[in-house]
């Protein structure tokens, strides 16, 4: 059976908080990590009535979507709302975990969920994140020292790239110089000129770690003055992480049947499905948003999509880009976009903790609105 604090790092490394929004709060919110786990919920909002049903459901975990205390707070007395939440988790032992915009753009994320949901073919972000800054070291070393070089700048961090680490090129050739006065060279004598046989050890460093490796290599290399080079590596566009997402329908279709495509996919609500376009139009390009999308109105227009789904969409961005002409722009409930990521969240987890564990989607629909007249 696994523990709590098993659970929430598998968690942390589909969704690492570092990818969090800085004004984010993601994470374990409360909960023993050293607690054993044989029930799941997934939810989009911790409010009551979820918290409800995992008190039912005999639940020691509870994943939400949403944040429960996205603002600073003082203290979590049982007389607030959320404070009353905080309580009868703890009561129950039950821990409560938040993947919020840390979830939002990678793959399996929230707004790729829903791309898949509505049967989007070839979907890629519609803003994809930019790769970890990254820079590229080369240090040039006696052959002897190779070894024990490749090993100091593994050890700090160099060298990882995806699922592997240790990763180096090195190549060989000839290092020139003269010590001069005051000099105290490793090898050959002041005055003379040396040939020495020597190998260029190159390697891949994380920017954030570069003067920890750096130093790591100055340390260990048997030169005076190592001859070494740090490179800045040009970012790239992540293929699998980013805002939004954008794809194709299998068969072009209506505006008018694509909303109603959309109806009968999301979840229903008293919100509905809101459409600004012409309903005979044909749409086959799709870029959309899980949760709040406008701001990535003008990206799905420079990307020529015939048709923008997303939620909370505000009147006046919603009115400025229709003055363009396109794209069309489809509305829907902040919750029913989202809530399409929860079965994708739960195949991981059975996936990943088999039977062990018993993991279930809230059916409750925590969407703020319950009717319209």
């Amino acid at each position: 059976m696994p523990t709590l604090g098993q659970i929430t790092a598998l968690l942390d490394g589909w969704f690492p908080p570092r990818h969090a929004d800085s004004w984010d709060a993601v994470g374990l919110v409360c909960g023993d990590p050293d607690a054993d786990v044989r029930r799941i919920l997934l939810a989009v909002d911790p409010v009551t009535a979820v918290v409800d049903e995992a008190m039912d459901l005999g639940a020691q975990l509870l994943v939400c979507h949403h944040p429960l205390l996205l603002k600073g707070v003082h203290g979590v007395a049982a007389t607030d709302p959320k404070g009353r939440i905080v309580h009868r988790l703890v009561t129950a032992g039950c821990g409560l975990f938040t993947a919020h915009t840390n979830a939002d753009s990678p793959a399996s994320g929230v707004s790729e969920s829903l791309a898949l949901a509505l049967g989007l073919h070839d979907v890629r972000p519609l803003e994809p994140d930019a790769t970890a800054p990254m820079d590229k070291i080369v240090v040039f070393a006696p052959v002897a020292a190779a070894e024990h070089l490749r090993t100091a700048l593994r050890d700090a961090g160099a060298g990882a790239i995806g699922d592997y680490d240790s990763a180096s090129f090195t190549s060989t050739g000839e290092g020139r110089f003269r010590p001069l006065t005051g000099a105290q060279p490793a090898i050959g004598e002041v005055g003379r000129e040396e040939v020495v046989d020597e190998v260029r050890i190159e390697t891949l460093v994380p920017r954030h770690l570069r003067a920890d490796v750096v130093a790591a290599m100055l340390a260990t290399h048997p030169y005076e003055e190592p001859a070494y080079d740090v490179l800045e590596l040009a970012p790239l566009d992540e293929p699998h992480r980013g805002s939004g997402r954008i794809g194709r329908l299998g068969a072009p279709m209506t505006l008018a049947d694509f909303a109603r495509h959309v109806a009968g996919t999301l979840n229903e609500t008293a919100h509905g499905v809101r459409v600004a376009g012409d309903p005979d139009q044909l749409v086959e390009t799709v870029g959309l948003c899980g949760g709040a999308g406008d701001f990535l109105l003008d990206r799905a227009r420079a990307a020529g999509v015939d048709v923008y789904l997303t939620s909370d969409l505000r009147h006046h961005p919603a009115s400025e880009l229709r003055e363009h002409g396109a794209p069309a722009l489809v509305d829907v409930a902040h919750w029913a976009a989202e809530s399409t990521w929860l079965p994708v969240l739960r195949r991981r987890l059975v996936d990943a903790l088999g039977d062990t564990v018993e993991v279930r989607v809230s059916p409750t629909n925590t969407d703020p609105w319950t009717f319209r007249v």
